[in-house]
């Protein structure tokens, strides 16, 4: 019976919290400053071969991008903004976005 009573009691304060909830998030997130585009992100893995696969995604569509590292050059990406070079000698690459306006040190990756 105490265990009702308690429960009722709380769910009287409970309830116009949650409701209150998602009308908070939401104004929130409409008064937040819009963010920058994001300049993609790229990585390297190193293949059964011993050479090297570079790839990235996040860039705009159909874009050049230049990498450079132990190895260099320019590659298209595709309509979703994607990358991949593969037959690289070396992990260290940095990819330039077409702009030049941002360049990224990209990660290793270890399967």
């Amino acid at each position: 019976m105490n265990r009702t009573r308690r429960l009722a009691a709380l769910s009287v304060l409970i309830a116009p919290a949650l409701a209150l909830t998602p009308a908070l998030t939401a104004h929130a997130a409409s008064t937040s400053a819009p963010r920058a585009a994001s300049a993609g992100m790229c990585h390297v893995e190193r293949e059964s071969n011993g050479t090297y696969h570079l790839w990235g995604m996040g860039f705009a569509s159909r874009a050049r991008v230049s990498y450079s590292g132990s190895s260099s050059g320019t590659v298209a990406t595709d309509h979703a903004g994607r990358f991949d070079v593969d037959g690289l000698s070396g992990s260290r690459f940095v990819v330039r976005t077409p702009n030049g306006k941002a360049s990224l040190t990209c990660g290793m990756v270890n399967h």
